[in-house]
């Protein structure tokens, strides 16, 4: 199979019916010169809406066709003029809404345990968000429906399928009692009955890649879920690649993407990345996304080894906005510059691990599937400058000189043997509050600690000392979270904890938060024992919720004792992010930096509004020992000066301009 385009757009057309006129100013000509001039490489086009309505001249049911559309070969001539041109076309169509069927045939639709249709984004109607069940005869429905498409369209036009909203959903339905019945799985419990909708989704992931590999061999193949995570690696073969969709100003936010790609790149998979060019969400017709924010959203999806796709959304009258391409434009022929470099260098170069969350989730626990933890860790190591994944219990751990397990990494026996061996041949530990804690066996000789559960205080205090805090003043500092109380079983102690007078409870309260610290020291807040470090509060969680830069300092604390020497350093704000990627032979190397802050100037999302540029930059690379052969700047071609400098080599950049990306070659 070719390799992925890495310049999509993402053109959804839910259309209502009533709305007439649908696609009477559609052009081949214009449509493809636009796209062509946006240097867009790929564009997915609509079969089929949430709506229910269908673009193309249907053989199975010509009655869907929507009511309006004046160019009933709409889809049929978007590939034909975007083919003409070397423009790939993958076909969308949507799964689990449909507005249309969930009307005509409400014996179709999820349902919960009292009987009432579940609504999967809890809107007042008008919507088409009630879910359809995959194991009602919607299946059959939907199976027939796909091969409709594929027969009218033809198997040698057809690139891929992208098959939209398959969500795990609580359904309680007759089908999906019997399936569980079945399967000896208790339908009463909720949590139950969401574990069996991942069994079932996998099974029709399945079914369904059967039939469109059988149909039509070269298309591609993806399952959109609005996430992709620890679930998702059950069910990789189902996939022909993976998309990532994490619009930041739709409700993802911008933790969302780096945390995601960071575990997906390890899953054998090429991917992309998608945002959008809405300033909100989708379907925000009209409004267009700040460029440095588009800028920085797609150049942090190369700098983590993705392509590119960004949202849109084509008016009802088949014309293409100007502006949106102009905007869209701007940034693929930034991206067009840089992406065969990033090709054949595309293999991140990492130093520290994350244990993610994800492995353990419960859902409705949490958005996303992320846990403030990880989140907190993610943003702790961009600012920190740290090269990093994101990985599960049954990656190998050997790539990485030190692992992190933020918070709330559930015990297991074989995560325990796993990481016991793993520092034993030399890799190092930070574990923080309850991560790898058995509470049945509370004494942790791995640690050298015995766990003696919460702390006494909501809200104790650290006292910072030459090891861990040395840049922080010597007094206490106030931990926002409750901590674990632990006792040393052959641990060294790092950090002391300070005691509280009181909790802000019953009679006893004082000022408007918290009362302050008794001076009097309390049990251990970090302790050390070999290669593992322990952190008694949740370090991770605390920093997602208030982000004390004293809990920034203890950890940078913590991992330069562990792992003294860093793969890549700068001189720059903690806003400056960077990456580094090489080739398999590892004698090319690109390092990726983006200088792009983030504003919540609304109410309600967060954006970047300019580039801000960063000047005399100086970045330090460590060569492991490698000659240098030559260093540019690939996006102006020009030849950098560097020099080495203990193992490192320096490279000062005059103006970085909101994204730069430097190829390294090496002998």
């Amino acid at each position: 199979m070719q390799k992925i385009r890495k310049r999509q757009v993402h053109l959804d057309f839910h259309t209502s019916e009533y709305i007439e006129g649908i696609a009477k100013n559609f052009n081949k000509e214009s449509f493809v010169a636009t796209l062509e001039q946006a240097a867009v490489n790929s564009i997915t086009c609509f079969a089929r809406c949430h709506h229910g309505w269908l673009y193309y001249p249907s053989k199975l049911q010509p009655e869907m066709i929507h009511p309006h559309l004046a160019n009933p070969n709409l889809l049929l001539e978007q590939i034909e003029a975007c083919h003409s041109r070397g423009i790939e076309v993958p076909i969308y169509t949507t799964v689990q809404w449909d507005g249309y069927v969930a009307r005509q045939h409400p014996e179709w639709l999820c349902v919960d345990s009292q009987g009432a249709f579940i609504n999967s984004q809890g809107v007042p109607e008008p919507h088409f968000y009630y879910s359809l069940c995959l194991n009602s005869g919607y299946r059959d429905y939907f199976t027939a429906h796909l091969v409709d498409v594929i027969e009218v369209v033809g198997q040698e036009q057809i690139d891929g399928i992208f098959m939209d909203i398959l969500f795990r959903v609580a359904c309680d339905c007759q089908h999906c009692q019997k399936e569980m019945l079945a399967k000896g799985i208790d339908h009463n419990s909720e949590i139950n009955r969401l574990a069996y909708s991942e069994i079932m989704l996998n099974e029709f992931k399945t079914e369904i890649a059967d039939l469109i590999r059988q149909k039509v061999p070269k298309a591609t193949i993806f399952y959109n879920g609005s996430h992709v995570g620890y679930a998702d690696k059950q069910n990789l073969a189902a996939y022909s690649h993976l998309e990532l969709e994490s619009l930041p100003s739709g409700g993802w936010g911008y933790d969302h993407f780096p945390i995601t790609m960071r575990y997906a790149r390890n899953l054998g998979k090429e991917i992309i990345g998608m945002t959008g060019k809405f300033h909100t969400y989708w379907g925000d017709f009209h409004s267009l996304k700040n460029q440095a924010a588009l800028e920085f959203e797609c150049f942090n999806m190369l700098a983590l080894g993705a392509g590119c796709s960004i949202g849109d959304q084509l008016h009802p009258d088949g014309q293409l906005s100007s502006a949106s391409y102009e905007l869209i434009g701007n940034v693929y022929r930034q991206v067009a510059q840089v992406e065969s470099a990033c090709e054949m260098a595309a293999i991140p170069e990492v130093e520290i691990g994350v244990l993610t969350p994800e492995e353990t989730w419960v859902a409705g626990s949490h958005s996303l599937r992320l846990d403030p933890s990880l989140i907190g860790a993610n943003r702790l190591l961009q600012e920190l400058n740290y090269q990093f994944d994101i990985i599960d219990s049954q990656m190998d751990f050997s790539r990485y000189k030190v692992l992190i397990l933020p918070d709330v990494i559930a015990y297991t026996p074989q995560l325990q043997a796993k990481l016991k061996a793993y520092t034993a041949d030399g890799g190092a530990v930070i574990g923080s509050y309850r991560s790898l804690i058995d509470e049945e066996h509370p004494q942790n000789d791995w640690y050298g600690i015995e766990f003696l559960g919460d702390g006494d205080f909501d809200r104790d205090f650290i006292m910072p000392n030459e090891r861990l805090g040395k840049t922080l003043p010597q007094e206490e500092f106030v931990m926002y979270l409750k901590g674990a109380k632990v006792a040393l079983k052959g641990a060294d102690l790092a950090l002391e904890s300070v005691t509280s007078f009181f909790n802000r409870q019953g009679d006893t309260f004082c000022s408007h938060q918290h009362a302050p610290a008794t001076r009097q020291i309390g049990g251990p807040a970090a302790t050390r024992n070999g290669q593992v470090s322990y952190f008694a509060h949740p370090l991770f969680r605390i920093y997602r919720k208030n982000a004390p830069h004293w809990v920034k300092a203890i950890l940078r604390d913590a991992l330069e004792e562990l792992m003294p020497r860093k793969l890549l350093t700068h001189d720059g704000p903690s806003t400056f992010l960077t990456t580094v990627n090489r080739n398999s032979e590892g004698n090319r190397h690109i390092i990726h930096g983006l200088h792009y802050i983030t504003q919540k100037n609304s109410e309600d999302i967060y954006t970047i509004d300019e580039v801000i540029p960063l000047h005399q930059l100086r970045i330090k690379y460590d060569l492991d020992g490698k000659q240098v052969k030559s260093v540019r700047n690939i996006v102006t071609g020009e030849e950098l000066l560097v020099e080495s400098v203990e193992g490192y080599l320096s490279i000062v950049i005059p103006r970085v301009e909101g994204h730069i990306v430097i190829e390294v070659v090496t002998s």
